[in-house]
């Protein structure tokens, strides 16, 4: 393993773009980032700038792609590796409908023989990492020998690092939200896996909501959690303060026709989360009228706002005390 994937942010579509994880760096200087799911057809068609252009701070930094097609995943994933990725990482967990009719995400569950096809493409393309994000069942098949059998297949085809939604995927009559929250968490199915495959590498992600180690598997990957609340992966000794201006610092060099400040900003509104000033910096990020004068300080006229003399962070530091550092 090149990188440590003791703490990981997961792909979240419509959020993790080049400027959220740049924040998420600023905040934590190791937890492992991940891009949103791009898909092959977006990178073999599309513009493949727009998709994985990223700055060289957000490293270690992962690219997921959505497929089910080998040549084409291993194509793109030579592009990914050519960006400067650390990893390229394979999404099998998605449930979305939108998904399903491109016949990939969650639905390769059931397809371990063309995951591994997958993999095994990808791998014998590029030098970098291929890990997978899985589930652990689809719709009501809760039996463990299911998930078992997907971990077998796939890394005999050469993967070694599984990033374990701990839910089914539930492919019709839930949303993707409801697929995040109502099918039950199956931690012992990570655990076990982790038991009859020790020589693998096992992630566990899915209801986690502290930065805390979990000895039974190598990492945790947080998600909407993290995104809501980014202060669960903060470096210890790191003040918002840091955060605040190292943003304002990036915001001002890639401020263009193309990057607002709301394109930053709108990723940032959990940073005071748990702050008895924490409604005042979200509103204050989200004034409309403000951010149209697209000033950079506006960052800083917030930061001011909250963390008044009245109030200092150091009232707040009992929020990172209670968190065990993940090193």
């Amino acid at each position: 393993m090149t990188q440590s994937h003791r703490l990981c942010v997961a792909p979240m579509m419509d959020w993790t773009d080049r400027h959220c994880r740049c924040f998420l760096r600023q905040v934590s200087s190791s937890a492992f980032l991940y891009t949103e799911m791009i898909t092959t057809g977006a990178l073999l068609h599309g513009n493949v700038e727009r998709h994985l252009g990223f700055s060289k701070e957000e490293h270690p930094v992962a690219a997921q792609l959505g497929g089910s097609e080998p040549d084409d995943l291993a194509k793109c994933a030579k592009l990914v590796e050519q960006y400067g990725y650390d990893e390229v990482n394979l999404n099998i967990g998605c449930p979305s409908e939108r998904v399903q009719r491109g016949a990939f995400g969650a639905c390769l569950m059931a397809e371990p023989e063309l995951v591994a096809d997958c993999v095994r493409a990808m791998k014998e393309a590029v030098n970098i990492p291929v890990t997978v994000k899985h589930r652990m069942g689809l719709n009501s098949m809760n039996e463990f020998s299911f998930v078992e059998k997907f971990v077998q297949t796939v890394s005999a085809a050469g993967c070694t690092t599984f990033i374990a939604h701990a839910r089914n995927a539930v492919l019709k009559g839930l949303s993707p939200k409801e697929n995040r929250e109502i099918p039950p968490l199956k931690y012992e199915y990570v655990y076990r896996l982790k038991r009859d495959f020790p020589a693998l590498e096992f992630v566990l992600n899915g209801g986690i909501v502290r930065n805390i180690p979990d000895p039974r598997v190598d990492g945790i990957m947080l998600g909407r959690a993290a995104y809501h609340d980014p202060w669960v992966l903060a470096d210890k000794g790191k003040t918002r303060r840091d955060v605040v201006l190292a943003m304002h610092a990036y915001l001002t060099k890639v401020l263009s026709n193309e990057v607002k400040v709301r394109n930053i900003s709108r990723h940032i509104l959990g940073l005071y989360h748990g702050h008895r000033r924490a409604r005042l910096w979200r509103r204050m990020l989200s004034d409309s009228a403000r951010l149209s004068q697209n000033d950079p300080n506006l960052l800083l006229e917030a930061m001011e706002a909250v963390e008044s003399a009245k109030y200092p962070e150091q009232e707040f530091a009992h929020e990172r005390g209670a968190q065990i550092q993940v090193g």
